[in-house]
């Protein structure tokens, strides 16, 4: 394995237009080119990983030994040179050169661009571009067809001692490596890319969905002559959960999961022990939770359930009461999971006087 592995992290981000270089921007819990970094180091693909920067000085964290950070130069392909230069002393067999703003890459596909090298000097990754594209020269506009037309991706793949020639004499004054081939009509190895690698270019694009995770809890006692309901269906039982609304234990811990996940207060605050709601049908408590999580901009991504009583049985009712859930939630039944828990005939609930439940919630949220 004598792979090396080219971090460009080192531009100014002009289009990014933040007080912060884009690759040093939060991106789903990390530094957006920490992703990249990650993913290199974790493939254990490379005996040597090359972060380049504007001043390294800048980097608190500490990185393994096989992570060197330089400095960049004015312009990427000043950057790349410096870090082609870097590691020729190590006499490295292939390198991969990576644009630090293009988190989202696999492993499969580091794996398959270094497959591709043992036949080839050079490897790119490409998309198909699935847009009409216009072509502009002189005021005159062109239409170019776009099943020839592909979108080049990093990483790029190269034998190290082809790039090290072209780039030291063309001094790399190029967009990509992959132009250093293409204008020496050298022959290149295009690759199935990633739709998912997108290099992300704008301030928009690093506002992400944020997830939140929220955790609710509520129990009843059961009692004689009362209808039972769970998760807003009525099922077949001697007995039903005393409460001041009709005592559906999952409904109401999705409440509580969802106000939690969203910060707010629990549901007694929303229904308080009043006449207003004595009585009250547990689906038409969830209609205005489901209001406010619209309003701030959240919407529900998936929850599980624990059912938690000795009886009735959890597993004969499971696919009713996740259908009646899909309906009042607006959810893919897919995305919602109840599991029957028992607590070996302790307590209230091992006697079969109580049923209870806790549900987890997770949130996304449009920023």
């Amino acid at each position: 394995m004598n792979n090396y592995f080219i971090i460009l992290a080192s531009g100014l981000s002009k289009r990014f237009k933040s007080n912060k270089p884009k690759q040093f921007s939060i991106y789903k819990n990390k530094q957006l080119f920490e992703h990249s970094l990650d993913k290199a180091i974790n493939s254990k693909l490379f005996k040597k990983i090359i972060l380049v920067v504007k001043n390294k000085k800048e980097l608190k964290k500490k990185y393994p030994d096989k992570v060197h950070i330089i400095n960049g130069g004015k312009e990427r392909s000043d950057s790349s040179l410096k870090a082609i230069n870097y590691i020729k002393k190590f006499n490295p067999t292939n390198v991969l050169i990576h644009d630090g703003a293009r988190p989202n890459f696999s492993n499969t596909l580091l794996i398959n661009l270094i497959k591709n090298l043992k036949k080839n000097i050079a490897v790119i990754p490409t998309i198909q571009s699935v847009d009409s594209i216009k072509y502009k020269i002189n005021n005159q506009t062109y239409n170019l067809d776009r099943n020839n037309c592909y979108l080049t991706q990093t990483p790029q793949a190269f034998n190290f001692k082809k790039l090290y020639a072209l780039a030291i004499k063309e001094k790399n004054k190029v967009k990509d490596e992959a132009t250093l081939f293409i204008n020496k009509d050298l022959p290149i190895k295009f690759i199935q890319g990633e739709i998912k690698n997108k290099k992300i270019t704008f301030n928009n694009e690093i506002k992400e969905n944020k997830t939140y995770y929220g955790l609710g809890f509520d129990i009843h006692r059961l009692i004689r002559n009362k209808k039972l309901y769970l998760g807003g269906t009525k099922i077949p039982f001697h007995s039903g959960l005393k409460g001041h609304s009709d005592g559906d234990v999952i409904l109401h811990a999705i409440i509580d999961a969802i106000l939690g996940a969203m910060r707010k207060k629990d549901i007694g605050f929303y229904f308080p022990n009043n006449n207003k709601f004595k009585n009250i049908r547990s689906p038409k408590m969830l209609k205005p939770i489901l209001s406010i999580l619209n309003k701030n901009n959240f919407y529900l991504n998936n929850l599980d359930i624990n059912l938690i009583c000795e009886k009735p049985k959890v597993s004969l009712y499971r696919n009713k009461i996740i259908k009646s859930l899909s309906r009042l939630l607006t959810l893919d039944k897919s995305l919602i999971n109840i599991k029957g828990k028992t607590v070996e005939k302790l307590g209230l609930i091992g006697n079969e006087e109580a049923i209870a439940c806790e549900v987890i919630v997770s949130l996304n949220k449009y920023d």
